[in-house]
């Protein structure tokens, strides 16, 4: 058995539904396979073969699609790229464009590390040289994902995006230089800035320390002043300055080490903190006399070569500070109001949600006295939020005076909200260094988030506070949002409330300060949000229409977006890639627009258009509220999915109450992971069909006609390529008693009669077959109607190669639902054993039903254990006949049942991996 021949199956098989539409070519082909599995004919070896091989095939459609989405990957075509859209005309408008970030990139890292590091690397290296990838380095063992890796990957990306920059900024000052000789010395390139929240951010986890996230920015600030170092040393290997950063360096080296230790003790903390707090003449809190000397000798300086090496070495300074970029801390609304009460509210007679509440905290930040603090009161700090403050305070005071900080606060749907954290930044002296950012992710959020906007602006307060800090900052996401109303109904919400935001700033006189608009991106087809290629990756999430919004309203635009974890960091694998990727969007210029263009359709047609958007969130909604869909996704649990970050993918709950799932409890990236697992992205697909219902023609004309609607259509398609409604159902057979009854019927697999009897008499009565029966059918009726619609729709980009990319994910899951049915036998077949700490045999079926298999090998290993006391451990001179060799069928059971039970999940777990990848992400 080999790829080859199942790939020729699986075509016959989809040649069989031309005879019987419910024929499930998938289903069918995982029968064949775990009939040829139970009668001997094939082993889980041979299975594990065709696993490896096609884990490597999917691994080299992740990384083609990588190099698709970013080439050309040679440095003179980026160059020569980058040099063409520069052209030589005004040195001001040049200036101008080039001294604010076109873009803002932000490291992330929610759980989407999939690959492990020697994957990554293979992946990145195939994308670059167009390289083979080895089978050997699949069926490892995964890494354990903690935070620490996480912050390790993150400033690996960042470095190679600082290089990257470096070239681009050379390059800049290099066509300065030449264009405008006598002017050129006075532009300071900073074409894009990096920051991350990787060890900052606090929403929903509790394991991030408050010395965490010190410990973290101090090891950046010695990672960043070596790299300073180091860039100076290849200028000038006895350049004057180098003795003084060299000290720098080593003394924060020094202090990240005294903050990587165990501060639990107030003694310990005590000793780090006095340390870090102390005067010392090596103590670096601002680059600035360094920015200005490397500049002066710049411009002093008769090597022209040298003078551009110079000021590229001070236009890094200036972009990330004593950093490796600048910092997002993030808190919940929640953790704010807490806060909040106990300053102002401790009675708890305030509803924050009202107009007084406004008033009240108008009152307080206007009267607020300053707070010094110290880290004693950091470690002490009971209340989360303030203790986020806190940690600001002191990296401010005492590790980098000059980079401000981010707050984000999620699910903020109040102005007062914003205006709590806007009190206490007063109230610990930091307001002028810290841009508060609200979350608008929810639905709620979204929905009301005009008036939101309309209100926080509409306070002077708030207004003075975001004149001095130069920018109104903001975030969208589409995690929840693309969760609960469908990433197309998120994104056309999240691009309304951009818009708004345009509006609000014009109407309160604020188009003299910048709008910065954090947009996470989200899932769509993956955490790369557009799956097409850069220019619609950098639209989708800020689209033109809200960014002519702006540039009519006289606002500057600051464009910031995420790139997440181990999907979003491939960008920036390698020197090439980084390079590649960042000449792509510096092309691009994201936070440019051309007021003047052509109104688009989509937006002028709103009787259509907006009935359109609302028919899809509401179909999105009825999936969301269906018992149906939510028992479907949560059938299996998290089990589907592999272990891929350090923030946990389920919200605590009762783990006994896995039947009774809520969508809820499931993170975003998990939910979309699970179903990109079960076949079929239905947040991307389900609706657009159905809103199109009865005015086909019409619909697919506006889309056609508009850039935004055919934007939406590539989207759409690029999901709909890779989805099968005929996955979705055969998941559903496994619980189909009717099955299992039919397979020893007429004396096929009579060894499997018992079993199979078994597994039969306990489905009987389970209600997965018929949840799954009705979700597919209501995919597959929106489907044909979506098929309609496309029908009259031109495809823009064909995915190449679709047909082999359908097949080979069905082959996977031909080959996961095989080994779920191996799985499910072995563990029917398990010699009853006595109840014990409240765990049945029918609990650890269920939790192999649930894949919970971990739990379930736990009980099982516990009632059948292979390890005894030995009657050979004592010195007794009277003989004995007991025991008489009765353990050795525990041996048995583990090899025949538990063992193989555990190797067909670890082998499940590796099929989602290459399905993810086929994708092109992880959820």
């Amino acid at each position: 058995m080999d790829i080859a021949y199942l790939d020729e199956r699986l075509r016959e098989l989809h040649g069989r539904t031309t005879e019987t539409p419910l024929f499930n070519p998938v289903f069918q082909l995982a029968h064949d396979l775990s009939r040829q599995l139970e009668a001997g004919e094939l082993s889980l070896n041979d299975i594990e073969n065709v696993i490896a091989d096609l884990e490597v095939a999917a691994l080299g459609e992740r990384a083609s699609r990588l190099s698709r989405m970013v080439q050309p990957l040679d440095d003179s075509s980026n160059e020569a790229a980058l040099a063409e859209s520069l052209g030589a005309g005004d040195f001001t408008a040049f200036r101008n464009r080039w001294e604010r970030p076109c873009l803002h990139a932000v490291f992330t890292a929610h759980p989407t590390f999939l690959l492990t590091p020697d994957q990554s690397e293979a992946v990145a290296t195939a994308a670059c040289q167009n390289a083979k990838i080895d089978k050997t380095i699949v069926g490892g063992e995964r890494p354990q994902v903690s935070l620490s890796y996480e912050h390790e990957r993150a400033m690996r990306a960042i470095a190679h995006a600082q290089d990257a920059r470096d070239s681009i900024v050379s390059q800049l000052l290099s066509h300065a230089r030449d264009n405008w000789p006598d002017e050129w010395h006075d532009i300071t390139p900073l074409p894009f800035r990096f920051a991350s929240w990787v060890g900052y951010d606090m929403d929903g986890r509790t394991d991030i320390t408050w010395s965490n996230s010190v410990g973290f920015r101090l090891s950046e600030k010695a990672e960043r002043l070596q790299r300073y170092t180091a860039s100076l040393e290849a200028i000038d290997a006895d350049h004057p300055m180098l003795a003084e950063m060299r000290a720098e360096a080593a003394y924060a080296a020094e202090r990240a080490q005294d903050f990587a230790a165990d501060l639990s003790d107030p003694a310990a903390l005590s000793i780090a903190a006095n340390r870090l707090t102390a005067s010392d003449p090596r103590k670096l809190l601002s680059l600035s006399q360094h920015i200005s000397k490397l500049e002066e000798e710049a411009r002093n300086c008769d090597d022209a070569a040298r003078a551009i090496v110079l000021k590229t070495l001070a236009a890094a300074m200036r972009a990330d500070g004593l950093g490796m970029g600048w910092i997002h801390f993030r808190v919940n609304a929640k953790q704010l109001h807490n806060a909040i009460r106990r300053r102002i509210d401790p009675e708890g007679n305030l509803d924050l949600a009202s107009k007084g509440a406004v008033v009240h905290l108008r009152r307080a930040i206007a009267d607020v006295d300053p707070r010094r603090s110290n880290f004693g009161a950091l470690a002490i700090e009971a209340s989360t939020a303030i203790r986020q403050f806190l940690a600001m305070a002191q990296i401010l005071q005492h590790v980098d005076a000059d980079a401000p900080i981010r707050m984000l606060v999620a699910e903020c749907e109040e102005p007062a909200t914003v205006l709590s954290a806007l009190y206490f930044a007063k109230l610990f002296g930091i307001a002028d260094q810290v841009d508060v950012s609200p979350l608008f992710e929810t639905e709620s959020a979204l929905e009301h988030g005009g008036r939101f906007l309309d209100e926080l602006l509409a306070e002077e307060v708030y207004r003075d506070y975001a004149r001095k800090r130069g920018r109104v900052a903001i975030q969208t996401g589409f995690s929840d949002a693309g969760r609960f109303v469908g990433q197309v109904p998120a994104s056309l919400a999240i691009e309304r409330l951009q818009g708004r935001l345009a509006v609000a700033m014009k109407a309160n006189g604020m188009s003299d300060v910048a709008a910065l608009i954090f947009n996470t991106h989200g899932e769509s087809m993956g955490r790369g949000a557009h799956p097409n290629n850069m220019a619609d990756r950098l639209d989708w999430p800020l689209s033109p229409w809200a960014k002519r919004r702006f540039a009519r309203a006289g606002v500057a635009l600051e464009p910031e977006v995420s790139f997440q974890g181990g999907d979003g960091y491939l960008w920036f694998a390698t020197p090439e890639l980084a390079r590649a990727t960042l000449t792509r969007i510096a092309c691009l210029r994201p936070s440019e627009t051309d007021k003047d263009v052509p109104k688009d359709p989509f937006y002028q047609r709103t009787d259509l258009s907006l009935d359109f958007y609302r028919a899809i969130k509401d179909h999105q909604r009825e999936h969301l509220e269906s018992r149906t869909y939510s028992r479907a996704i949560t059938a299996f649990g998290l089990g589907l999915l592999n272990s891929t970050g350090s923030r946990v993918s389920r919200r605590q709950s009762d783990l006994s109450a896995d039947r009774e799932m809520s969508l809820r409890q499931i993170r975003a990236i998990p939910h979309n992971a699970i179903l990109q697992q079960l076949g079929y992205p239905v947040n991307v697909i389900a609706g657009i069909g159905h809103a199109a219902e009865g005015n086909y023609e019409e619909i697919a004309a506006m889309l056609v006609e508009s850039p935004r609607g055919r934007e939406l259509v590539r989207l759409v398609r690029a999901a709909n390529a890779l989805a099968s409604v005929k996955t979705v159902a055969a998941y559903g057979e496994l619980f189909n008693s009717a099955y299992w009854a039919s397979r020893p019927y007429r004396g096929t697999e009579k060894n499997l009669t018992t079993a199979c009897e078994s597994l039969s008499e306990y489905l009987v009565k389970d209600d997965r077959v018929g949840v799954f029966r009705r979700l597919a059918s209501r995919l597959r009726v929106d489907a044909m109607k979506l098929h309609r619609l496309l029908d009259f729709v031109p495809d823009e980009a064909p995915i190449e190669g679709r047909e082999d990319k359908r097949r080979m994910i069905g082959i996977l899951q031909a080959l996961r639902i095989t080994l779920f049915q191996a799985m499910f036998i072995r563990a029917v077949s398990v010699p009853v054993f006595s109840r014990a700490n409240d765990v049945s045999r029918d609990d650890v079926l269920e939790m192999v039903f649930t894949l919970r298999v971990e739990d379930a090998l736990a009980q099982l290993r516990r009632a059948y254990p292979t390890s005894f006391p030995r009657i050979t451990r004592f010195d007794l001179n009277e003989a004995t006949d007991w025991p008489d060799g009765a353990d050795e069928g525990y041996e048995a059971i583990h090899r025949d049942f538990i063992d193989p039970i555990e190797r067909a999940h670890k082998l499940s777990l590796r099929i989602s991996t290459a399905i993810s990848n086929i994708f092109g992400a992880h959820g």
